[in-house]
């Protein structure tokens, strides 16, 4: 099982410290983000130690290619209602893939975005025009397309609506899904029985386009459209439901990564990935 969590970066040992963090909770596999999600401040790639970082990696038999960098939340492709917001949304994106690529990571979570004020169809449009304004032929990343709850306007809560945004950008090759349990199960999927969520994943996208799985309970109902996440087995989906997620055999080889609430201020993740390999 490739298995990891969300892990800070911070001074001064950047990259190298979330390393550390995703080895001390005996994980093989990590997911960062390369600044913080709220703003567009950033440091240079030349000082987040890097290559500390990989050759620690590589030390314990650990693929570099187990770094899975997470987009900002403000980029925002959907919004057609504030130019602005969409010209941020383009410019940063085009500033994250160049520092996932300087870093040499592989897999660049994106959330699709919202489209605020206007219509589903719009918002979609917009996705897939800032999408193929920003890739570029010879980016070598792969946007991961994250599945979304539903909350709001968002846009990717059911999987018609990423096949959508797939079917419509330039460089396939370069785009896959990263499919999270907490917001499909609040967009209304039945996580409990994930050999049927599978099987209609594949039909509409194709298996082959999943890379990344964000393994998470959830505090709502099925179907609640909020997104709120919760500890394994302390939600909704309940601990059986995202074990057999995490060992099913068409994800053995995917990333799982944990984004779990921490408990009294202390990261949970040791204690959930033993727990996930019992």
């Amino acid at each position: 099982m490739i298995i990891g969590s969300h892990v800070s970066m911070s001074a001064p040992d950047y990259l190298l410290g979330s390393v550390k963090d995703a080895l001390s909770y005996d994980a093989n596999a990590l997911m960062v983000y390369t600044g913080a999600p709220q703003n567009t401040i950033r440091k240079s790639v030349a000082s987040l130690k890097v290559e500390e970082a990989k050759e620690l990696l590589k030390s314990n038999n650990i693929p570099f290619d187990r770094m899975v960098i997470h987009a900002p939340y403000i980029i925002n492709l959907a919004n057609t209602i504030r130019p602005e917001t969409y010209d941020l949304a383009v410019s940063f994106l085009r500033q994250e893939i160049d520092r996932v690529t300087e870093i040499g990571a592989t897999y660049l979570v994106l959330h699709p975005g919202s489209y605020v004020g206007a219509t589903l169809e719009e918002g979609i449009a917009s996705i897939i025009q800032g999408l193929n304004e920003v890739v570029k032929e010879d980016d070598d990343i792969i946007i991961c397309l994250e599945t979304m709850a539903g909350k709001g306007s968002e846009v990717g809560y059911c999987f018609e609506q990423i096949k959508l945004i797939l079917d419509g950008v330039r460089y396939l090759n370069k785009y896959g899904v990263c499919l999270d349990t907490c917001h499909i199960h609040d967009a209304g999927y039945d996580v409990l029985n994930i050999d049927s969520v599978l099987e209609e994943f594949d039909r509409i996208i194709g298996l082959d386009k999943l890379y990344v799985v964000h393994l998470n309970d959830s505090k709502n109902i099925k179907g609640a459209k909020k997104d709120r996440h919760a500890n394994l087995g302390q939600g909704e989906i309940g601990f059986e439901g995202l074990y057999q997620v995490a060992h099913h055999p068409l994800l053995e080889d995917k990333i799982m990564i944990l984004e779990t609430p921490w408990i009294d201020d202390q990261p949970p993740y040791k204690e959930e990935i033993m727990m996930l390999r019992k």
